[in-house]
């Protein structure tokens, strides 16, 4: 059977740094990051890829539409 990777793209624009993302990913790859966007808020950023399953949890719970989520098989 295949082993699927995934990859999380985060859009710093329309983030608004909720951190809803953080605590729903079970790998914890995910945390905000130390620049800010345009608005002002700090956005999530993927500090661990290599980890990410493709699970797309952060995608559908984020309130904003900002995370997009691409799987690979291995």
């Amino acid at each position: 059977m295949a082993k699927v990777r995934g990859a999380i793209v985060v859009d710093a624009e329309r983030c608004k740094g909720c951190g809803i993302c953080t605590v729903n990913c079970p790998q914890q790859i995910i945390a905000m990051g130390k620049q800010v966007n345009s608005k002002g808020y700090y956005y999530a950023k993927a500090f661990f890829p290599e980890k990410c399953t493709g699970c797309a949890n952060c995608a559908v719970i984020c309130p904003d539409g900002a995370i997009s989520v691409y799987r690979v098989k291995e």
